[in-house]
């Protein structure tokens, strides 16, 4: 996304998390926290605050997406779903936040079939979901990231909040 952000003139924050499900609770906080600290360094329009996530950083994205949709103007995510047992988080969203899922149907990580669910459960639930499946694409994102970012920036620069 570096190269894009340069090109659209946008603030790229890209924190490192620990890849660890218990810290899922926290997530949604640490991304406030991160932003309201870039704030104070450069000029953030808080009406186009979006998230982006890979793989369990996509598992944060959703959290942060749903358990917080009024900060946020849309979510994307790569290489990721919500499992069963985490689907109540659709219900918590104050706002259908509009998300995009792109998912590679060779991806040997993350089950096709529960991304699937996750995209109809959110179309189900009334959100606004961009899904794009690439066909011979794994879990490895940076093999296509250059490529991909351009239609993820496309589909967030759409949206902002009211």
């Amino acid at each position: 996304m570096g190269t894009v952000a340069q090109k659209k003139n946008i603030a790229l924050l890209a924190p490192q998390l620990p890849r660890e499900l218990s810290f899922e609770a926290a997530a949604p906080k640490i991304f406030r926290c991160v932003i309201d600290d870039a704030r104070k360094q450069v000029s953030v329009d808080k009406h186009r605050i979006y998230l982006f996530g890979h793989s369990m950083g996509g598992y944060l994205a959703y959290d942060g997406a749903l358990l917080d949709a009024n900060y946020y103007a849309a979510g994307a995510i790569h290489a990721m779903g919500i499992a069963d047992e985490y689907a109540w988080i659709v219900d918590r969203a104050t706002r259908k936040i509009p998300i995009a899922i792109y998912f590679g149907s060779k991806d040997e990580v993350v089950s096709l079939r529960q991304v699937e669910k996750t995209r109809d459960l959110l179309k189900k639930s009334g959100f606004s979901v961009h899904y794009a499946e690439m066909p011979e694409h794994g879990h490895n994102y940076y093999e296509i990231g250059s490529s991909l970012n351009n239609d993820i920036w496309r589909f967030l620069e759409t949206y902002r909040l009211p």
